[in-house]
């Protein structure tokens, strides 16, 4: 583990913060851009309820949603088995002083852990590298959407339109349980655990930029026309804004395989990072202004 210039305690502490009280800049500007195109006044008005309830959020230090997810982190750089016992006291604090709502109960019994920790928790996702830097992004994650995640092993016959086919199907058949407009996160190929990771990774890609891929970029912008043409609308009330951006990853998969996976952030798909130097702590995704 590099030197740290503060606690990283207190750097999940903030990350935590952050991505709960404050929109991604880039997520605020689609729904600007949204509330700009939408002839449906119910649509309109429901954009106008979310921008209000972001700025209140913001003003106030106090959480956009009352639903405050479980924070999914991603974890790169140089660093040592420390810090998950740093990531379980940042979340247990933050639960308490923000305050999060604790999510976290045993699937059986039901019984609430209240800290947001318990068995297998937190989801920490791992990639270490010889930078001289650690990288910590946190995706908190509310149920609205993570109960709509689907996966769907496609023949390998369907093709990309298969592919598109099941993307639209997984978001129109979720509804307004999500809370649209949000993001779609894809992922295509890979194993089934793998695909289902890089649906949820999509999610970190901001909204805006064409995608490297070309077969990609083709899927993005074909399903976002058609969400968006579908009527489904923000809450699932009706109007033009179903979406406000479709991410697409893949990976290779077996030659008998086409696994398609869907994993859907609700509209403020919240998210923060901070890249540690030994000498500064640099926190991205910042409030939406």
């Amino acid at each position: 583990m590099i030197k740290l210039p503060e606690p990283l305690e207190d750097v999940v502490f903030n990350l935590l913060k952050a991505s709960n009280t404050k929109l991604p800049s880039d997520v605020g500007w689609a729904l600007e851009a949204a509330a700009g195109w939408e002839s449906d006044q119910t649509a309109y008005s429901q954009l106008g309820a979310i921008m209000d309830n972001v700025r209140k959020a913001e003003f106030l230090s106090r959480p956009m949603c009352q639903d405050t997810g479980i924070p999914v982190f991603y974890v790169k750089g140089r660093f040592d088995s420390s810090i998950i016992g740093e990531i379980e006291r940042g979340l247990a604090r933050a639960t308490k002083e923000i305050p999060l709502r604790p999510n976290t109960v045993d699937p059986l019994t039901r019984e609430n852990y209240g800290n947001n920790l318990g068995e297998g928790m937190p989801v920490v996702h791992f990639s270490p590298t010889d930078d001289e830097f650690v990288e910590i992004t946190v995706m908190p994650k509310g149920a609205g959407s993570e109960n709509m995640t689907r996966l769907v092993m496609l023949n390998p016959s369907d093709g990309v339109e298969g592919v598109k086919k099941a993307i639209t199907d997984a978001v129109l058949e979720a509804g307004g349980r999500p809370c649209p407009p949000g993001i779609v996160g894809v992922g295509i190929g890979g194993t089934s655990e793998k695909c289902i990771s890089m649906a949820k990774e999509a999610l970190l890609i901001p909204v805006g930029g064409d995608n490297p891929d070309p077969v990609l970029r083709e899927i993005e912008e074909d399903v976002f026309v058609k969400l968006n043409e579908s009527g489904l609308g923000p809450m699932g009330l009706g109007g033009r804004t179903t979406v406000l951006g479709v991410r697409v990853k893949k990976a290779a998969c077996h030659t008998a395989s086409l696994p398609v996976a869907v994993s859907i952030g609700c509209w403020a798909n919240r998210r923060a990072t901070a890249r540690i130097t030994s000498e500064k702590v640099e926190y991205t995704q910042g409030a939406f202004r």
